[in-house]
């Protein structure tokens, strides 16, 4: 990776003797407008511990120490850690700590905190008074319900959606569907994950209804978490299978075969993982 470079994340990295090496941001100027985060605390420090979170005895969390830049780094800190239990590097069952994984990130507990209390509300963690916080189990049963539900939610709009929008408009997501298989041949799973909610966002935003569009990302966005016994790496076929029902759903959409849209859409959440 070049210097500046950004890794899975989305953190800018630099490297120095041929490792990357994480870079804390410096501390702005008083009355910086460029700072979003107040200035830490002595508690919140990376490695110092926080609010009775304990560090030791926890799993190491894999990758480099990527630097986060200031501004925006709720944000930042966020999609980071959305990317990494997507690329299972946060396992289901395991407690980690805001100042452990500030620590990687080269901020404070704070944001990271903040991030997780997020990911709490989505159903992607539960909080463990005065250790952190814990990925949650998901077995099958779980990822079965989620895709009826979103088969449920997205079925019925494709083939509304078939009946009544132009055919020009169908072709403009012919990149979107594309960058899935791109992706899908890299074989990573988080990156597979951005490109095949991008495409779905995509087709469900021609119906004109924000609300809907926010809801099936929401489901997506949990149907994508690893399961417990689950591979930490998908099969690069099976990513591939899924991205090639992506092109043969638009073909059918642009062709305003309905019947066609309803099989394969159907078939599609059948089989999402």
């Amino acid at each position: 990776m070049k210097q500046g470079a950004q890794d899975s994340t989305g953190i800018r990295t630099s490297r120095a003797g041929g490792g990357a090496v994480p870079r804390v941001p410096s501390q702005p100027r008083a009355g910086d407008p460029r700072s979003e985060q107040e200035p830490m605390a002595a508690a919140d420090l990376p490695g110092t511990g926080a609010r009775g979170e304990h560090t030791h005895g926890e799993p190491p969390v894999p990758g480099p120490r990527p630097l986060v830049r200031r501004s925006s780094v709720r944000g930042q800190i966020l999609q980071a850690l959305r990317t990494a239990l997507v690329a299972g590097e946060l396992k289901p069952g395991e407690v980690y700590s805001a100042p452990a994984l500030g620590e990687r990130f080269g901020v404070s507990a704070t944001p990271v905190r903040e991030a997780m209390q997020q990911l709490t509300l989505e159903g992607a963690v539960e909080v463990v008074p005065n250790r952190g916080f814990r990925v949650i189990e998901r077995g099958d049963r779980e990822l079965a319900e989620l895709a009826e539900v979103r088969a449920l939610l997205e079925v019925p709009v494709m083939l509304r959606l078939a009946r009544r929008v132009p055919v020009e408009r169908w072709a403009e997501l012919r990149p979107l569907a594309e960058a899935t298989v791109r992706a899908a041949s890299s074989g990573c799973r988080a990156t597979y994950a951005e490109a095949d909610r991008a495409f779905h966002s995509a087709v469900l935003s021609l119906s004109g209804n924000e609300q809907l569009v926010q809801i099936a990302e929401d489901l997506h966005r949990r149907a994508q978490w690893p399961l417990v016994g689950g591979p930490a790496r998908p099969a690069r076929a099976d990513l591939l299978a899924d991205a090639s029902e992506h092109t043969a759903l638009l073909d059918a959409l642009v062709a305003r075969d309905v019947d066609v849209v309803r099989t394969l859409a159907t078939e599609h959440f059948a089989g999402a993982d």
